[in-house]
């Protein structure tokens, strides 16, 4: 594993998902993948999102849906497995997300796109020596091409 790649740490539930848009967004999909849950949102254009990330670092899942997250979701974006930050069972506190990903990246920059970065992951994120970005996303609105791109921007400035 090359310590200078970043890993790129990817939430579902508010970022590939909108889940607290009123209505699905254009350009997206439903599908209830959890009996007796409301509908999940997908967009297609999500898979050549993540494969543009991956060309820049080591793309992660970093959400509650553990391998759900490749075996549910991912098929619907054509996209190949992510390796899966191993969180607490759900439900668990959104903080404990941090102990477990700070596990995996290490020394490693790193970039975390989440819908919910508590004071823990900030406190993180600012004590790290290693180059770390924090992307916050509205989970009404979802990912977006600018969340995307600024991930991509911030990965080829560490080759400088």
């Amino acid at each position: 594993m090359d310590q200078t790649v970043p890993v790129v740490l990817l939430d579902l539930d508010g970022v590939l998902n909108p889940f607290a848009a009123p209505t699905c967004p254009d350009g997206y999909q439903e599908r209830v993948f959890f009996e007796g849950e409301e509908p999940e949102r997908y967009c297609v254009a999500h898979g050549g999102w993540i494969r543009e990330l991956a060309a820049v670092g080591e793309v992660w899942w970093a959400t509650g849906w553990g391998e759900n997250a490749n075996e549910l979701y991912l098929p619907l974006l054509g996209v190949e497995p992510l390796p899966v930050v191993r969180f607490p069972p759900v439900p668990f506190e959104t903080e404990l997300k941090v102990p477990a990903i700070d596990a995996v990246v290490g020394d490693r920059p790193a970039a975390w796109i989440d819908d919910n970065h508590t004071p823990a992951a900030h406190r993180w994120a600012a004590e790290r020596l290693a180059p770390t970005l924090l992307v916050s996303i509205d989970p009404a609105l979802g990912w977006t091409r600018a969340d995307v791109d600024r991930v991509r921007d911030w990965a080829k400035c560490l080759r400088r």
